[in-house]
């Protein structure tokens, strides 16, 4: 399993500073990959979790951190596709394949936020189909010399993109999702799965099954789907209900029973820590928090 870790996007400590010298310790100690998150906005009727409060775009910070690094993965889990055209997406993904040297991973979702969905205009049903012809769109756009396509919910014209990404075929489609038909969705058609930051270890195990049984039955090898998850870290105190809590040893511990139920890849994501990813967090002590998190935890046992 890949031990990866969630890039600083959410609250206080989520600066330049921050981005630049996370990235690049991450890269230093072994981390496989980086990823971001994405939210839009947050209407003043929304109770949601403080690490929503105020989130960096996550292209644009991904893209900042492929400056000031060389070799980590850089990966957003996710973006919500009905907001933003097929067409202004894969040129988005496209340029940052081409400025990281190959190195972006994408993940999709339909959204769950209902002022998210009124600000950008958009519906997220019926999800399946638009999610089938949304990749079919992104794959033409990064693929053929003509880019051309006719769905019922998007269009591309006859038409060329380029620069071309440097990924063969694009950079790895992840999608997310909860309900059985997207988890078979993800097993027939992407690379893979990316998990809900709210799924619980038995979720994860149960979907990374759900997912690979429907690879195997569309016809492919069930072994190069890859299941990608977010791991709350809660480093110090140990929370019997998150496996990823208390010490080192322990929160590697809990990333062996993920290792166990099957995921591939699992990122530590500190964002969800009030001292780190809270909106009136110290932006200096948090950064200095996470950096010697991240030591304590770099990969050892796991391949990288």
């Amino acid at each position: 399993m890949l031990i990866s870790l969630g890039l600083p996007v959410s609250g206080a400590w989520a600066t330049p500073v921050a981005l630049g010298r996370f990235g690049k310790l991450a890269e230093e100690l072994g981390y496989h990959g980086l990823w971001s998150f994405q939210r839009l906005l947050v209407g003043v009727d929304q109770e949601l979790a403080p690490v929503y409060r105020s989130v960096l775009d996550p292209m644009v910070a991904l893209s900042y951190t492929a400056a000031l690094t060389s070799r980590i993965r850089l990966g957003v889990a996710v973006i919500n596709l009905p907001y933003v055209s097929p067409a202004y997406l894969a040129k988005q993904a496209a340029t940052l394949d081409v400025l990281s040297g190959g190195r972006h991973d994408l993940g999709l979702g339909t959204g769950w936020s209902e002022p998210e969905f009124v600000a950008t205009g958009s519906d997220p049903n019926p999800r399946g189909r638009r999610t089938e012809e949304y990749l079919a769109a992104l794959r033409t756009l990064w693929n053929d010399p003509v880019a051309s396509f006719d769905g019922e919910f998007y269009t591309v014209p006859p038409s060329r993109s380029a620069p071309a990404p440097v990924q063969a075929g694009g950079p790895p489609v992840l999608l997310g999702g909860t309900a059985d038909a997207a988890l078979r969705r993800a097993g027939r058609i992407a690379a893979g799965w990316v998990s809900s930051s709210r799924a619980r270890l038995e979720d994860v195990a149960r979907g990374a099954q759900v997912v690979r049984r429907a690879a195997e039955e569309s016809g492919r090898d069930p072994d190069e789907v890859r299941i990608v998850v977010r791991g709350w870290v809660k480093a110090g105190e140990r929370d019997d209900a998150l496996p990823l809590s208390g010490d080192a040893e322990q929160i590697r511990a809990g990333a062996e029973l993920y290792a166990q139920a099957g995921v591939t890849e699992l990122f530590y994501d500190l964002n969800w820590d009030p001292e780190l990813g809270g909106p009136d967090a110290d932006p200096e002590a948090a950064l200095e928090r996470a950096e010697a998190i991240i030591t304590d935890l770099a990969p050892t046992d796991f391949a990288t």
